[in-house]
């Protein structure tokens, strides 16, 4: 029985080669990924015993998407097979100071096309102590928002932790959309993930004196950000992921958590990364955050942890993270020195 579940929408990522534009690739990279799934990845390289939840064809590239989970160790028995199409998405890498381009091909996947009936949550939450979704899931279409209601409704009347990362994805979903359904949504969450723009864009809460194209980070506005977001909706934690972006290759990368309990606010170190790949970066933080709140560390160990765990991310192609837990306590513990290892 998996502990976590992650529940949403694993798509096809095609890329072209280095940083190539669109327009003038002939071939692309074919991988996987998604939000919740790449959260799975990273518990599972934990050691985390974990599920991933979604729909995916019977077909062929249906199959390849499930290895691409069963290789790192997810279960992925509690996936629904049925519907015609994998979601895809575009990804175009950016460079120096061109940004990177996602464009999105999930109209009718087998996912978006679902019906809530197709999921027994009352059978998948057996034996589970956390359950993990985004912001992107319900922006695929109503019957997905119900999906995620039920989802909650049963983890919650079984006790389970709930976390959700706001994840604002305007290409899915108007701030409207998402205000409506995060609304109804957020009165299960336990523990909130958020960034610089996702609060002020699903809820019209932002951090004041800040310029996060400049590089100019107010901490007592993102204290103020978490604390209005725990007080609307009763919250136990809110983590805010703090990206100072001086370029697509260099960014400034730190987080806050806050627990409402202790009214602690823990900030914690600055990484300085050069990006090998931004995707999935968030999703890293946020894996790291439950392995740490699961496993008992305080406020400011599970916001260092979760912060090295995506700085590491960043150095690595695709979606997931292939890092250890050692590997991301040596960074936690203050060796990015990056020195060869033999």
């Amino acid at each position: 029985m998996a502990k976590v579940i992650t529940f949403g929408e694993l798509m096809l990522r095609l890329q072209p080669y280095n940083y190539e534009r669109f327009v003038q690739c002939d071939h692309v990279e074919f991988t996987f990924g998604g939000g919740e799934a790449n959260v799975a990845v990273s518990l599972a390289n934990y050691g985390v015993d974990v599920a991933f939840v979604t729909k995916l064809p019977a077909h062929a590239i249906g199959q390849a998407a499930v290895n691409s989970l069963r290789r790192y160790g997810v279960d992925t028995t509690k996936i629904v097979r049925g519907g015609d199409r994998v979601g895809i998405y575009f990804n175009e890498k950016g460079a120096s100071q061109r940004g990177s381009v996602c464009i999105y091909d999930r109209a009718h996947s087998a996912i978006q096309d679902a019906a809530p009936s197709d999921f027994d949550w009352d059978k998948i939450f057996d034996g589970a102590e956390w359950f993990h979704f985004t912001g992107i899931t319900p922006a695929l279409g109503p019957n997905v928002v119900q999906m995620c209601v039920d989802a909650c409704k049963a983890a919650k009347a079984r006790g389970i932790k709930i976390s959700c990362d706001l994840n604002y994805r305007g290409k899915l979903w108007t701030r409207a959309e998402a205000n409506k359904a995060m609304t109804e949504l957020a009165q299960y969450i336990d523990v909130c993930i958020s960034n610089e723009e996702d609060a002020k864009d699903v809820f019209g809460i932002e951090a004041e004196a800040t310029d996060i194209y400049g590089g100019t980070l107010n901490h007592e506005g993102y204290k103020s950000v978490a604390k209005q977001l725990a007080d609307k909706f009763g919250f136990e934690k809110v983590a805010i992921t703090l990206r100072e972006s001086h370029s697509a290759f260099d960014n400034g990368w730190s987080a806050m958590l806050y627990d409402v309990a202790s009214d602690e606010y823990c900030f914690s170190k600055k990484y300085d990364l050069h990006i090998v790949d931004r995707v999935g970066g968030g999703d890293s933080f946020g894996g790291g955050l439950i392995y740490s709140l699961l496993n008992g560390k305080t406020t400011q160990q599970a916001v260092e942890f979760a912060v090295a765990a995506s700085a590491l991310k960043h150095s690595i192609g695709g979606d997931y993270n292939m890092v250890t837990v050692p590997e991301v306590e040596k960074l936690a513990g203050g060796d990015g020195s990056g020195r060869i290892q033999r």
